[in-house]
């Protein structure tokens, strides 16, 4: 049967400006690094896909090696754009990025301008697309000149190949001096990928928290979960054998030590008295901070994806739930 999105899918979720850009993203917006490869089920996917959008999750957020195997989730999110979703392009925010490991040689990864405008042009036939509305540099490149990889941005931009130019891990100096440059070529640069939760506020003593609005970016969040940290995955102290730590991949069963499990215990007693999830607490969290655009979640079933934006319905927080958050952790 024809997909027909929810007629009311726009009424369920609010929307931010991108730093001082004219570009505006869902508050949560879904990211396909994991659960969308070729590994993977694909009609699970495209029902994610689905429900994000009946929600009214406008932006899906890609990179070249999201996978497994690397550029397979490109490929995934391209079938789905051409099942259910082509008529309603016009209406998505779709990111890819360049700059991690691709393929061999010397070229296949960091910020060589051969690398991202390759990169790019592989993306786009992965995905069946034109262009996609952002591309990241997905790192900073220690040996690149950093004006070569935003010069190679530009004019991908400039190509049309993107519409608006990001980074993503970048440090507060490097940010500022990536500003710096693409002001003075006048690309669309909007938006700095960020990683940050309740847990990992190491951003914090960069002072990029800082950078990112004096520089007028917006900011989107990565693994605002932890991992899945921040969900009632983990509370028991038992690791369920489908998670990301039962993996071993990203996350390692070490990581949950009983210091950690006792805060993440405290932490949904808190969520529980505000009458949601931890994982709705932690995003709401994040979305009550002026400096974060929209939070970029992950799943693997649609229900995480109905489950997470609920969060929307309450990211007030008092001083003092504010207080007992920060007094948990060291």
């Amino acid at each position: 049967m024809t997909y027909v999105p929810d007629a009311n899918r726009y009424a369920k979720m609010s929307y931010r400006r991108s730093g001082a850009s004219g570009l505006k993203l869902p508050a949560v917006s879904l990211g396909l690094w994991h659960n969308f490869g070729s590994i993977d089920v694909y009609e699970n996917a495209r029902a994610m896909a689905r429900t994000a959008f009946d929600v009214g999750i406008t932006h899906f957020d890609l990179a070249n090696n999201y996978g497994p195997e690397p550029g397979s989730a490109e490929i995934t999110f391209g079938r789905i754009l051409q099942q259910d979703l082509r008529h309603h392009r016009d209406e998505l925010v779709i990111s890819s990025k360049a700059g991690y490991l691709m393929w061999p040689g010397p070229y296949g990864e960091w910020g060589s301008r051969k690398n991202l405008i390759a990169s790019c042009d592989q993306s786009l036939k992965r995905l069946g697309l034109d262009y996609v509305d952002i591309f990241y540099h997905h790192r900073p490149d220690p040996e690149t000149p950093l004006e070569e990889s935003m010069l190679a941005l530009d004019q991908i931009v400039r190509s049309g190949k993107a519409l608006y130019a990001g980074i993503s891990n970048y440090n507060a100096e490097r940010t500022r001096q990536a500003a710096a440059i693409m002001r003075e070529l006048k690309t669309p640069f909007i938006i700095h990928q960020v990683r940050y939760n309740i847990l990992n506020r190491q951003t914090d003593a960069d002072g990029l928290l800082q950078a990112i609005p004096e520089e007028k970016l917006g900011a989107i969040v990565f693994s605002p979960l932890a991992q899945g940290l921040l969900s009632d995955k983990y509370l028991s102290g038992v690791i369920p054998p489908d998670s990301r730590a039962a993996r071993k991949h990203f996350l390692k069963p070490e990581t949950l030590t009983a210091t950690l499990l006792s805060t993440l215990q405290k932490l949904n007693n808190l969520a529980a008295q505000r009458g949601q999830t931890l994982a709705q607490m932690a995003l709401a969290w994040l979305l009550a901070q002026d400096w974060v655009t929209s939070v970029l979640i992950g799943a693997s079933r649609p229900a995480q994806i109905t489950d997470a934006v609920k969060a929307l319905d309450n990211i007030a927080f008092s001083q003092e739930e504010l207080a007992r958050i920060d007094a948990l952790l060291p």
